[in-house]
């Protein structure tokens, strides 16, 4: 796993405090934020990162990826345009300086998708985001999620099962996470987000309404 981190690139940016995301894939993360940003249209921004993978049936480029060549993420990467950036199963994952920036200058509060590689050095920049993991009830639970989605192979399943048994550990350490929200029941999961971000939307809202 290659990664690289700038702490420089917040030196200049401004607007509302961000939101990082955590959590296993199959914990249901996807569904959250785009509930989120449906009720809240005028508070969230995701921001889309970029990836070298190719597209999944139904994914659009632009909407819930920048589906790029490794070589072309490689540059950007090589230039300094990236927040931060992983490999993972041989493809290159990451989120563009000016994909947090294209969300902030619209007084949205930023939502970003990261690994738990990308929560621990998001950690050493300015950002100063929330922190909020996104957990399966359990790892049974999780793999029923992966193996329905039909799209991964045997060798994936097991290496996301591997790193989710990692990042479920990862979200019991004190002090990183603001809220460690269970999805079990949807709707529950769902009441629980909206509180721990009741007061930054709130902030938000203020700061539209006045403007």
């Amino acid at each position: 796993m290659y990664m690289r981190y700038f702490s420089r690139l917040f030196s200049a940016m401004a607007g509302p405090r961000p939101v990082v995301f955590s959590g296993p894939s199959g914990a249901g993360k996807s569904t959250l934020l785009k509930k989120l940003i449906k009720e809240y249209d005028s508070v969230f921004g995701f921001s889309v990162s970029h990836t070298t993978r190719n597209p999944r049936p139904g994914e659009e480029n632009g909407k819930d990826y920048h589906y790029v060549t490794r070589e072309v993420m490689q540059a950007g990467i090589n230039n300094g345009k990236f927040v931060e950036y992983a490999e993972f199963s041989g493809n290159l994952y990451g989120t563009s300086k000016a994909a947090v920036q294209d969300v902030q200058a619209k007084n949205l509060i930023c939502l970003l998708d990261i690994d738990m590689q990308g929560v621990r050095n998001i950690k050493k920049t300015d950002l100063n985001p929330i922190y909020i993991s996104i957990q399966p009830p359990s790892m049974a639970v999780l793999e029923k999620r992966l193996r329905d989605r039909k799209t991964e192979t045997e060798e994936s399943i097991q290496k996301r099962l591997k790193t989710a048994k990692a990042e479920m550990e990862f979200s019991k350490e004190p002090g990183v996470f603001d809220a460690v929200i269970v999805n079990d029941v949807l709707d529950d999961a769902y009441d629980h987000l909206k509180k721990s971000l009741l007061e930054e939307i709130n902030k938000v809202k203020k700061t539209s309404e006045s403007s």
